[in-house]
């Protein structure tokens, strides 16, 4: 039986195949992230920096503390001041949404009971983020990003 010698086109083969499977799963890769990154963040971020400070700073004088949790088909968001107490706002806007993609992003139509904000929405277990700006009475704005984990 004639032995098979390892020549220099097997070896230029098994090069050029090594770094298709490469660039392949690169390209792939690259698609994927670009066609399910949700957008910018802001229109313009050097004006976004420059404003940011005095943001974070009105922001923090109000003193409230956001909580969302997920229960029995209601999404609670709970926003309260400094003494624990419930904090009704001029307006809230939200969009509720998966942190890597946009396409399960809602807008869900909170309503205050008294003690929180609530809106009817069925969600599947996993991480979500509710991306709020509500406005306080004084018309300062109050942005934040709230983290929800959903365990079913």
């Amino acid at each position: 039986m004639a032995q098979r010698q390892f020549t220099g086109r097997h070896a230029a083969i098994l090069f050029v195949s090594a770094f298709a499977v490469i660039i392949t799963v690169n390209l792939v890769l690259a698609y994927s992230a670009v066609k399910t990154f949700p957008g910018l963040e802001v229109k313009n971020s050097y004006v976004a920096s420059q404003e940011f400070d005095d943001r974070r700073a009105a922001q923090s004088e109000l003193g409230w503390t956001v909580d969302a949790r997920h229960a029995g088909g209601l999404l609670v968001l709970s926003i309260t001041d400094e003494q624990g107490r419930p904090v009704e706002v001029t307006s809230l806007e939200a969009i509720l949404g998966r942190p890597t993609h946009i396409k399960d992003d809602s807008h869900p139509a909170f309503q205050f009971d008294g003690t929180a904000y609530v809106a009817p929405v069925e969600l599947s277990d996993g991480n979500w983020n509710i991306r709020m700006k509500a406005v306080a009475a004084d018309g300062t704005e109050f942005m934040q990003r709230v983290v929800l984990h959903v365990k079913g």
